[in-house]
């Protein structure tokens, strides 16, 4: 990534863009994933039904890429979220109801109010790692998680090109807005600024999917833990919406097939979000868990695992995921009200590796 220009708050946490070589079949119930370097990793099949039945073929495959001897995440003594936690989403430009629905719902399912009911994998589960995470008092990231109130941006207020610190200028607008302004919660509120298609953002697709770092005082009056992502459907989804597209300038590409909730961008979102969520629960004033020197320039829970969605998954190979028999889309998680999403696997402090619920070993 390109160093900070002046006036930029630092780059934390952003979704690094990857250039991957990644092959995928699809046949209607079976998805094959081929990794370029086959005598390392083996392809693998996995096919779900309705039932939540699950056939595996495993060939040879390693949990995380590289060498778990050469992380050193550490914790820097800051705080993480304790508290129970509220998201607050900023819709910013044009949004339909369906696009809001499907990142509501994953929002829900990270705290479902009957966990029971949602089948496993889950993405209440996927979250159990980042509770893993904990202060200097031993206290862990909260569980609880909760969608709250909501702002609506569809005059596109500051323009439809965005810098780092605009954006910052838009939450401003949500939490000061003369009718239902968002609610100030320094302690679990975290505000994710949600960008359409249509709108440019300083680095999106070049450099970055999303980033979060925590609201300037001189801007916005409160420091206050947000995030940012965009749609990148109509601007990069070979980047940011992988492995639902791929880069055009691979030839004989092909992507994972179907996306689990029908819109590539969005469903592309799902994945940048909870990683967002997870690191801003672990660090939200960029001062507790990373890895790193430079706090302006972290390598968080969530870089350490970025492209890795299931088993085996390294390099330039998702992992193992599951296929809907139904529909035919690639997924590793459930949602509440049926929905499945696919979202990336996170660094698990006790494990010392990249995990997540849909572990072939759990």
């Amino acid at each position: 990534m390109r160093p900070a220009r002046a006036g930029d708050p630092p780059m934390s946490s952003p979704v690094v863009v990857v250039v991957v070589l990644l092959l995928f079949l699809t046949p209607a119930a079976v998805v094959v994933a081929w990794r370029p370097w086959p005598q390392t990793v083996l392809n693998t099949t996995i096919t779900s039904g309705k039932d939540g039945g699950v056939a595996m073929g495993l060939g040879a495959s390693k949990k995380y890429e590289g060498s778990s001897e050469f992380v050193h995440l550490r914790y820097h003594m800051g705080p993480v979220l304790t508290a129970n936690i509220t998201v607050h989403p900023i819709w910013y430009g044009d949004w339909t109801r369906a696009q809001k629905h499907i990142l509501r719902a994953f929002l829900h399912s990270i705290s479902p109010p009957d966990p029971a009911a949602v089948s496993i994998p889950s993405v209440a589960a996927w979250w159990r790692t980042v509770q893993l995470y904990t202060d200097q008092t031993g206290d862990n990231v909260s569980r609880t998680v909760i969608l709250g109130a909501e702002k609506n941006d569809r005059r596109y207020s500051h323009g439809k090109s965005l810098t780092r610190l605009s954006i910052q200028s838009v939450i401003r607008a949500a939490v000061t807005a003369r009718t239902r302004p968002l609610p100030v919660n320094p302690r679990g509120g975290l505000y994710l600024l949600l960008t359409s298609a249509d709108v440019a953002v300083q680095d999106f697709c070049g450099q970055v999917c999303g980033f979060h770092y925590f609201t300037f005082p001189s801007i916005v009056g409160y420091t206050l833990p947000y995030a940012w992502v965009g749609n990148s459907a109509a601007k990069c989804p070979g980047i940011c919406a992988y492995p639902f597209a791929v880069p055009e300038y691979i030839p004989g590409a092909r992507s994972a097939g179907r996306p689990p909730n029908g819109d590539v961008g969005v469903d592309g979102m799902v994945s940048v979000v909870a990683h967002e969520l997870a690191e801003m629960a672990s660090n939200p004033l960029v001062n507790a868990w990373y890895a790193g020197g430079d706090p302006s320039f972290p390598t968080e829970i969530a870089d350490l695992c970025e492209g890795i969605y299931g088993t085996g998954g390294g390099g330039a190979y998702t992992g193992q995921l599951l296929v809907d028999g139904r529909s035919g889309a690639a997924y590793n998680v459930n949602g509440v009200g049926g929905r499945k999403f696919l979202v990336q696997w996170i660094w698990n402090p006790n494990l010392n590796y990249c995990s997540g619920p849909n572990a072939l070993d759990q």
